[in-house]
């Protein structure tokens, strides 16, 4: 596999960088490995750095981004944070990923069993963790608001709901919150688009455009 250049990331698609990742997640259910040879990436890199998306991920240590999505050095931007919130630190991060480095996808990954979340259906109360947890209790209220959801912080579909839910309220704050994406997205520069991450099969299921 080629690192990406200037070229290839400037003609590639919304559509067509969604499509990568979902290849590489492929490749990496199926236990398939795309050749690369990292000496040559780190040289290629050293120049210069075109990744072709972003993705907003957990901090959990079961989902490695360049490994489920069988990429390589330079591919993509990492943002990671416990339940994928969202803050001015991360926005930050996207804006600079997509109006200045050129990235022309953003990933918002939500993971089945999250901590994150399920510590905030538990209403847990600790230092710092406490805010970062306020910021999925809008999921928690989103889920509510379904008669058939119950929430129940040891129910693992309870769980996986909010935690569902907790990425389409992570998408809403990036649109409200960053001028820059927002205009980005409705240019057709960039595509936001939200997926889930299975800790038991691997696959990631992405949401709907």
């Amino acid at each position: 596999m080629k690192t990406f250049t200037k070229e290839i990331q400037a003609n590639l698609s919304p559509r067509e960088a969604q499509q990568i990742f979902i290849d590489g997640n492929n490749r990496f259910v199926q236990n398939l490995k795309a050749h690369r040879d990292y000496k040559n990436q780190i040289i290629e890199t050293s120049h210069g750095q075109y990744p072709f998306g972003v993705v907003l991920s957990c901090i959990d240590s079961r989902v490695p981004i360049e490994i489920i999505f069988d990429l390589g050095i330079g591919d993509v931007f990492n943002v990671k944070v416990a339940g994928s919130v969202i803050n001015p630190d991360v926005l930050g991060s996207m804006e600079y990923s997509c109006k200045v480095a050129g990235s022309k996808i953003i990933v918002v990954l939500g993971h089945t069993s999250c901590g994150a979340v399920t510590a905030a259906c538990k209403n847990v109360k600790l230092g710092n963790i406490t805010t970062l947890l306020d910021k999925i209790k809008p999921a928690i209220i989103n889920s509510q608001k379904n008669p058939d959801f119950i929430l129940d912080a040891k129910d693992k579909n309870s769980v996986n709901h909010v935690a569902k839910e907790g990425i389409h309220v992570s998408i809403d704050r990036i649109r409200k919150e960053s001028p820059i994406l927002a205009e980005m997205e409705k240019n057709g520069e960039i595509k936001i688009v939200g997926a889930m991450y299975d800790i038991q099969t691997g696959e990631v299921e992405f949401f709907p455009w």
